[in-house]
């Protein structure tokens, strides 16, 4: 079986699966079930000053799919709302129980320097793995000068960084708030403060709907609502997304990632692995499926890494960097078409409403004799866009297929057409 140890900013873990900072990592009874079940590490849910947080009820919402499962999941929780002495007595006696295991600890405090210094030193007597610096969160935090409201200034995601690594000797991980123009600067920003990595993407505000009845959004605390922190399966795109610019990034290229958005099985770990990070944190897929989940995406990874020949992580992490570009630089003479195969074709005619609708008008329906449809492509109307193969629901029935262009490698920088292409 493939090796899935992993060694992230020097810290050590079993398996590149970890449960991200959130209430599945709330108190010393969640995280040791968790290690029970197979995580290889665990950070711990945000730590803060004293007295606590105050949270309220309810705190979550969702966002279904058309089968009625969970798609996107919004929550209105702050950090944790346990005293600072509570958790750092149980992250003390956890580690001692669980040495091979990794864990870190979340903080979020205010924007001085002295408030770092003090929480840092106290989290480092307690024998953990790092820390996480909590720079993301979206709602309740921000309105206090804390969590994005720091994240979305790169002078003070520097500056704290910088503070951490001066009064810690434990690795320093920046997680980053997708709730920003570019990723790129807040990185860049971690990287400058001397964090030994980024871990990404914290959630993203939302509003995942609104009662009807009560006119408030969901979820509803007393008849009002606020908007949220959004993650699950459906911001996956997102982070993939912010993960490959940090990773091609010149400035930012050899910073250690964390992948984080979404991920719900061994695939998707697989996916952020291969567009650069070192391991994956999950929270979403745990909190609605369990702890056991872990047994599923590590047998999966590491059968799919016996398959390919891959003997560790690192033998395919960052594959897909090379291949991620900008547009401009995408070959415009490349061409494929659509492809159907006529013995899986169910005569839907899915592909030829979305096709003639709302594409190309490249796709052709016959009525048959015995009442079917026969679907045909009109190849030279067909401009490859996939959105045929898309709307298909029939698995591999519409195929793009590459088509023997006689032409050079043109992009957008060299055409012709373009007026500020590049001298060849």
């Amino acid at each position: 079986m493939a090796d899935l140890t992993t060694v992230f900013a020097g810290i050590k873990s079993p398996n590149p699966f970890w449960l991200a900072s959130a209430p599945p990592t709330d108190k010393a009874y969640n995280v040791e079930r968790a290690y029970e079940a197979g995580w290889g590490g665990v950070v711990w849910k945000t730590l803060g000053e004293d007295p606590a947080a105050v949270n309220v009820s309810s705190r979550y919402s969702a966002h279904y799919d058309g089968n009625g499962n969970v798609s996107g999941f919004n929550n209105i929780e702050l950090i944790t709302d346990r005293s600072l002495e509570v958790n750092l007595r149980e992250i003390e006696a956890v580690k001692k129980s669980w040495p091979e295991q990794a864990l870190i600890v979340s903080l979020m405090v205010p924007c001085e320097e002295h408030a770092w210094k003090t929480i840092v030193r106290e989290v480092e007597k307690t024998g953990a793995d790092g820390l996480e610096l909590n720079f993301g969160c979206p709602h309740g935090m921000p309105e206090r000068g804390m969590g994005a409201a720091v994240g979305q200034v790169p002078e003070y995601v520097e500056q704290v960084a910088r503070w951490c690594k001066m009064y810690s000797t434990l690795p320093v991980i920046v997680k980053l708030t997708p709730n920003i123009t570019d990723i790129r600067f807040a990185a860049r920003a971690a990287n400058a403060g001397g964090a030994d990595a980024v871990s990404l993407i914290n959630t993203i505000n939302s509003i995942t709907s609104i009662d009807l009845d009560q006119m408030a959004a969901r979820p509803i605390v007393d008849g009002k609502s606020t908007h949220g922190g959004y993650c699950g399966p459906a911001v996956k795109p997102i982070a993939l997304n912010m993960v490959a610019e940090i990773a091609r990034d010149p400035e930012t290229a050899s910073l250690p990632i964390s992948g984080i958005g979404g991920i719900s099985n061994w695939r998707d770990a697989a996916e952020f692995i291969s567009l650069g990070c070192g391991n994956v944190q999950v929270c979403t897929a745990a909190m609605i499926h369990g702890f056991r989940i872990v047994k599923e995406m590590k047998d999966g990874l590491s059968h799919w890494m016996d398959s390919k020949g891959y003997n560790t992580i690192a033998d395919f992490q960052g594959a897909a960097v090379p291949n991620t570009t900008d547009w401009k630089y995408l070959n415009i003479n490349y061409k494929v078409v659509a492809e159907i195969d006529q013995e899986k074709c169910i005569g839907c005619g899915r592909c030829f409403i979305s096709c003639e609708d709302t594409s190309h008008q490249a796709i052709a329906i016959t009525a048959q004799n015995n009442g079917t449809n026969k679907l045909e492509i009109i190849e030279e109307e067909c401009v490859g866009c996939n959105l045929c193969e898309i709307t298909c629901p029939v698995d591999d029935c519409i195929t793009m297929v590459k088509r023997d262009v006689e032409k050079p490698y043109l992009n957008w920088t060299q055409d012709p057409r373009n007026p500020h292409r590049e001298a060849s």
